[in-house]
């Protein structure tokens, strides 16, 4: 596998897609940080690494639905930054996504973050991608 980010997030949609509750996805530490970001920002309902199985460990993520009318909290996931075609951003660039509703995944030179955050402590970084 040449992406596993493009990996993660496509386990990610096709679970909402097919209205799972719970995904369980190959765990590493990039991932492990964009599942925090995820459930932070309120997209997920809850998660939890689980080590041994794997080398690495798996990621157990609950996925957020409306009670009413069974809606997802994530719209859609979209991969920014391709292994053969990587985007970088300055913090005077910051993209801003759906005007302000959702959020960019950067992974900058102080961790991965969002790009609200990335924004305020003035730093760029490698744009993952786009959650809303």
């Amino acid at each position: 596998m040449t992406d596993p980010i493009a990996d993660y997030l496509t386990r990610l949609r096709n679970a909402i897609k097919a209205n799972h509750r719970v995904v369980e996805i190959p765990a590493s530490n990039l991932k492990k940080e964009i599942t925090k970001i995820l459930f932070e920002q309120g997209y997920i309902l809850n998660y939890k690494f689980i080590e041994g199985e794997t080398p690495a460990g798996i990621i157990k993520i609950a996925l957020k639905y409306d009670p009413v009318d069974r809606v997802n909290a994530i719209k859609n996931l979209k991969r920014v930054s391709r292994p053969g075609l990587r985007q970088y951003t300055g913090y005077k660039d910051m993209p801003r996504v759906l005007n302000g509703l959702g959020i960019a995944i950067l992974s900058t030179s102080q961790g991965v973050m969002t790009n609200k955050e990335a924004r305020e402590k003035k730093i760029g970084g490698e744009v993952l991608c786009y959650v809303y």
